[in-house]
């Protein structure tokens, strides 16, 4: 049989530039330009704050990590979970109405549409479960409820 090195540490993302992997290498990079762009169309105060905001943003998409996720992966999440219900009521009136749509039957005779409406299946009342298991576990000592009338006249034949 062959030996394979299986992957370590795939988790982690490579380093390109000392200390910098590749994402964080972009990230700085397109924050950088930024900055050298607004420094040559606006003037100094303007470029002051353009910079501050810029990098500032930018430091925190490359280097943040909360729970050891990037922080695009928290926002990501964070957007998702407001874009969701915050609550969910269960409403059965439109459950059982949806029953009896189905439920309906149209029936054609002579020209004429009828409805019928089918009588829904009949609920288990009551699962045969414990019964059997407690048959198995008293090795048919104990025959089980309405059946035991029905066994004994069996036998008795």
């Amino acid at each position: 049989m062959q030996q394979f090195t299986v992957p370590q540490f795939i988790d982690v993302e490579d380093k390109i530039i000392g200390p910098l992997t590749t994402r964080q290498f972009i990230i700085m990079l397109v924050a950088f330009m930024i900055v050298v762009i607004s420094y040559k169309l606006c003037d100094f105060t303007l470029f002051v704050l353009i910079m501050v905001v810029t990098l500032g943003i930018a430091g925190v998409f490359a280097f943040l990590k909360i729970n050891g996720r990037p922080f695009h992966f928290f926002v990501i999440n964070f957007i998702q979970t407001a874009k969701k219900a915050k609550l969910r009521i269960w409403n059965n009136s439109l459950n059982m109405k949806a029953t009896e749509l189905n439920n309906i039957e149209k029936i054609e005779s002579e020209g004429k549409t009828e409805k019928t409406i089918l009588s829904p299946k009949k609920p288990y009342i009551k699962s045969r479960l414990s019964e059997l298991s407690l048959i198995v576990d008293t090795q048919g000592a104990y025959k089980g409820g309405e059946k035991v009338e029905r066994i004994e006249k069996i036998n008795t034949n």
